[in-house]
């Protein structure tokens, strides 16, 4: 792969300092065509790069070149879900639920079964709250089906939105 191999470049010429295009061809077993290429890329992307001609020369980085890449063999590998996403908590309306699913912008909503629906039929539902402020717009569209109970930062989101659209239609 082209970008792990220029990252490998890089890592080379900051631990050996000057080496020959023919070494480095060798160590990432690709010729030594490739490897000029390569070194012209990582140059014109501002690496700073270049060559010294005649017995003892090669290539190398500037002296003052400061970007630090880190080892690949002390990467660790981050998991892929560094914890459980974080999960809206709403009451809803049937009228709600309805008008969210036409709609289709809301993430797939859990009913909460452990908590029984009120005598108007409003439900406890959750959902991962991926994209905050599509979430929050998307509230705002079912505004009088639906009340924000968890997290309180989504409630305080879509009370201010709220506000500000009552404070548009006020007749004063």
């Amino acid at each position: 792969m082209r970008a792990g191999r220029l990252v490998e470049l890089v890592l080379i010429l900051q631990r050996r300092g000057r080496v020959t295009a023919g070494a480095l061809a060798a160590e990432l077993e690709v010729s030594e065509r490739t490897i000029l290429r390569d070194l012209d890329e990582l140059s014109g992307a501002g690496v700073p790069i270049y060559a010294t001609r005649g017995p003892g020369g090669g290539f190398q980085l500037l002296d003052d070149f400061t970007q630090v890449l880190p080892d690949p063999a002390a990467w660790k590998r981050k998991s892929r879900r560094p914890g459980p996403p974080e999960r809206a908590v709403v009451r809803i309306s049937p009228e709600g639920r309805q008008l969210a699913a036409v709609l289709g912008g809301l993430p797939p909503m859990r009913v909460r079964r452990s908590v029984p629906p009120d005598q108007n039929g409003w439900l406890v539902v959750t959902f991962r709250l991926e994209t905050f402020d599509s979430v929050v717009a998307e509230l705002l569209g079912l505004s009088g089906h639906v009340e924000v109970l968890e997290p309180s930062r989504l409630r305080r989101a879509v009370s201010t939105r709220l506000k500000e659209a009552a404070d548009l239609y006020r007749d004063d």
